[in-house]
């Protein structure tokens, strides 16, 4: 390389690089140093310039016979690609060793959505949680009635403030907030983008019940919703109590905060057959990943055929 520096540089000015200029999630940069810190290991000591596409090849052919699923190698190269392609501008190296590596073939697979009964059910049905009081089966309700409302990633339900709040004394600008007089959710989604999202007046009336028990968070921030001991909810928090919710109710599938989102695509998507309106909603940059609901509208539409066309199956 034209620059002497170790492994350990390289791969923290590529992380500060990840976080800082392209905005990427702390979640996001965390994954990216786990795949890069694998592949070092399996280097054993080369530097990054030295590995070439035989290592690539070998470490992937590894990983693959091990048993890790073609899904999760893919994102694996998906880093190492973008770390060397970052290397290359920074230094003399050759060439990109990951670009021509690809994982295997894997089965397609589509989302699992819920049916719009179990979805409505899910979002509507409060339950009580054993121990706790009424303010966290209210803010309960209040998040999953906006995950299904608005199909937010549980990462962006959880950065949520009460109201916007600019950058000040009182720490950083808001990532997100509700505006309840338009009646819709502001979000910063990935890669730093910011995008408003509809709100149903059945979620708006949810988060009004849980602001009127919502106490005063223990740090003095601004979070909207709270775990009982008064911080703002994580992430693994909303799992646990939509899972348990689900299960309380008889939900027949497993059930996490990106099912709420998968069921709001699909039915919106069914209602309305909109693809780039989902698409703004969702946040997705390409409109090849919210394609994958145009297939599962048509499950839907093959199933209702099925069930109801008196020539559909021979008897």
């Amino acid at each position: 390389m034209s620059e002497t520096r170790s492994n350990a540089d390289w791969l923290a000015a590529y992380l500060s690089q990840l976080s800082s200029q392209r905005k990427l999630s702390p979640h996001s940069v965390a994954a990216y140093r786990r795949d890069l810190l694998e592949l070092a290991r399996f280097g054993d000591g080369l530097a990054w310039d030295a590995l070439g596409v035989g290592e690539i090849r070998r470490y992937t052919s590894k990983l693959h016979a091990g048993g890790l699923n073609p899904r999760s190698i893919a994102r694996k190269l998906s880093s190492w690609r973008g770390f060397f392609d970052w290397l290359g501008r920074q230094s003399a190296l050759a060439a990109n060793p990951a670009a021509g590596v690809r994982a295997p073939k894997r089965a397609k697979t589509l989302p699992k959505a819920l049916s719009v009964d179990d979805a409505v059910r899910l979002a509507a049905t409060p339950s009580r949680l054993h121990g706790a009081p009424l303010p966290a089966e209210l803010c309960n309700r209040a998040m999953f009635e906006l995950l299904y409302s608005s199909g937010l990633r549980v990462a962006e339900l959880c950065g949520l403030d009460r109201q916007h709040r600019p950058a000040g004394a009182h720490g950083p600008a808001s990532l997100g907030w509700i505006d309840a007089a338009a009646g819709e959710v502001v979000v910063t989604g990935k890669g730093g983008k910011m995008r408003k999202v509809p709100v149903g007046a059945a979620a708006l009336a949810a988060l009004a019940a849980w602001l009127a028990v919502r106490p005063a968070p223990a740090d003095g921030g601004a979070a909207l919703f709270l775990s009982t001991r008064g911080s703002r909810i994580s992430p693994r928090l909303v799992q646990l109590r939509l899972k348990a919710h689900g299960q309380a109710i008889g939900i027949p599938v497993n059930v996490h905060p990106h099912v709420l989102r998968h069921s709001f695509a699909s039915h919106v998507l069914q209602s309305s057959g909109d693809l780039r309106a989902v698409q703004e909603m969702l946040g997705h940059a390409s409109i090849t990943s919210t394609q994958v609901y145009t297939s599962l509208d048509f499950q839907h539409l093959a199933l209702a055929y099925d069930k109801a066309h008196p020539r559909a199956k021979i008897k």
